[in-house]
């Protein structure tokens, strides 16, 4: 069990929290609602002016000595300016501000609203109340809370401390905000999906598995929402999504964990074609909607977010970046040669549908900072999308990539039941032989398919990524409040 740990500042303040219930003084108040935030008490100050206010929030600063002193508190919107002076509360009060109101406590007050003489706009406190007293000290107020792993592990007080973060997980809430309006908007109805499967499916990668008592049998954490979403659509819904988590039982890098936030729509009677135009319109206004500019600047690159996205197929990309034809790597003999020429290493068996993978990952992908749909993707890496009418070796599939990262994936869906099932037994034959993160056999979807899916377009974006996107971070962990972190025990990381 970890030790609970005090300095000595917080013994003391922690006696004091005794000794003021030993007093009969809840250090622990009750509600304290406002009119306004403190945001709009200086935005309606002409309104205000001389009139008594509330206002409440985290005490993050205190100067002043004697009968006099000027706080600062904090409140979701932001700060202002409070007054406290000896002759406005009296003796008791006073004393009791002076003695017990430490920065990081939360306290509520009441005033008029006045400004100071150097324009400052500040509440004079005629009476306050403590509503929550801090036993923890705050990090050091210039130098706030610096190290990632602290800042991950006590997303609390990164977001006290350190103003930036709260401004990137307000502009995710815009962001997620506009994907429902945006695709409301346009006719598609939300929809929610299983969490826990008794298949996995939907994508190439391994899950996470645990059990359910009651039905003696292993359920997985849903990898994706796709095969239930496209039973939905075979239902008679047209234009759907869902917005929530999957998992995957894969490592943590700067652009995954292993819990992230998807958004899958479908689109009955469209194709990718209509998907990319939807995809870079919903881009174009969640950029508006959480930053106000359908331009950002990422990795130190000015980016455009209006359409038209450039479009590049699959095999010229691979080709122009890669200096090598896709067909060539059918030949795995060439395709382990490449490999060592490109400096790869493979950690999967050496099939054409991982080659093709790995290098496209690792040489072609970086290449596209700008918005680019890459279209037009081998059918060995896309087990769900439709085959060309053009060759049958290629499926109507498109990636979006932005700043070097892939931020969606489409296909126009493959509705063939007869050909779904011999891609899944291709599947199922590959991990047989030790490929782990491959779809497993759904005989119960292939089974609705048998009822007729119309030709569907569907897509999918990684929230998380746009988010990183729109606020300018190259880490998944700045954009999700509490990213997947190996557990400590007494301090340290879990080995």
């Amino acid at each position: 069990m970890e030790e609970y740990k005090l300095n000595e500042i917080e013994k003391k303040r922690k006696e004091t929290v005794l000794n003021l219930k030993a007093q009969g003084i809840n250090p622990f108040g009750h509600k304290f609602l406002t009119e306004y935030s403190n945001k709009e008490l200086k935005e309606k100050f002409d309104e205000l002016q001389g009139k008594d206010v509330l206002a409440k929030g985290r005490v993050m600063a205190i100067r002043g000595h004697g009968k006099a002193a000027f706080v600062v508190i904090k409140d979701f919107s932001g700060e202002i300016q409070l007054y406290f002076r000896y002759d406005n509360l009296g003796e008791e009060k006073y004393k009791f501000f002076k003695k017990i109101i430490d920065i990081g406590d939360i306290i509520g007050v009441k005033g008029p609203l006045f400004k100071t003489h150097t324009g400052e706009i500040t509440v004079e406190v005629k009476d306050f109340e403590l509503l929550s007293k801090a036993i923890r000290i705050l990090p050091e107020k210039w130098h706030g809370l610096k190290d990632p792993e602290a800042r991950y592990r006590k997303r609390y007080l990164d977001l006290i401390s350190n103003k930036e973060v709260m401004e990137i997980f307000k502009k995710r809430s815009l962001a997620i905000d506009q994907v429902r309006k945006f695709l409301k908007d346009r006719g598609f109805f939300e929809v929610e999906t299983p969490m826990l499967q008794p298949v996995p499916g939907g994508a190439t990668a391994r899950p996470f598995v645990t059990y359910y008592n009651a039905l003696e049998q292993n359920m997985y954490l849903r990898i994706a929402p796709e095969l239930y979403l496209k039973r939905l659509i075979i239902g008679g819904f047209e234009k759907i999504f869902e917005l929530n988590r999957n998992f995957r039982n894969e490592g943590i890098s700067a652009k995954h964990n292993p819990e992230f936030t998807m958004m899958e729509v479908y689109w009955a009677y469209a194709d990718y074609h209509e998907m990319m135009k939807l995809t870079e319109e919903l881009i174009q206004s969640v950029a508006i909607a959480a930053t106000g500019s359908d331009t950002i600047t990422y990795e130190g690159n000015e980016i455009s977010l209006k359409p038209p996205f450039d479009r590049i197929k699959f095999s010229d990309a691979f080709e122009k970046y890669a200096n090598i034809t896709v067909e060539e790597l059918r030949d795995l003999n060439k395709a382990k040669e490449v490999l060592e020429r490109l400096g790869i290493k493979m950690n999967k068996p050496l099939t054409f549908g991982n080659v093709v993978n790995e290098i496209f990952d690792k040489k072609v992908e970086t290449h596209f900072i700008q918005p680019t749909f890459v279209y037009d993707y081998p059918i060995e890496i896309s087990p769900l999308a439709k085959r060309s009418e053009n060759d049958p070796n290629i499926v109507e599939r498109f990636e979006l990539f932005i700043g070097g990262i892939e931020l969606a994936n489409a296909f126009s869906e493959l509705n063939d039941p007869i050909d779904q099932y011999e891609r899944f037994k291709e599947q199922a034959k590959a991990k047989s032989q030790g490929e782990e993160e491959t779809h497993v056999m759904d005989i119960d979807y292939v089974e609705a398919m048998e009822y007729g899916l119309p030709p569907t377009g569907g897509l999918g974006i990684g929230i998380d990524r746009l988010v990183m996107l729109i606020t300018g971070k190259n880490s998944i962990r700045e954009v999700i409040l509490f990213p997947q972190l190996k557990k400590k025990i007494d301090g340290e990381e879990k080995k």
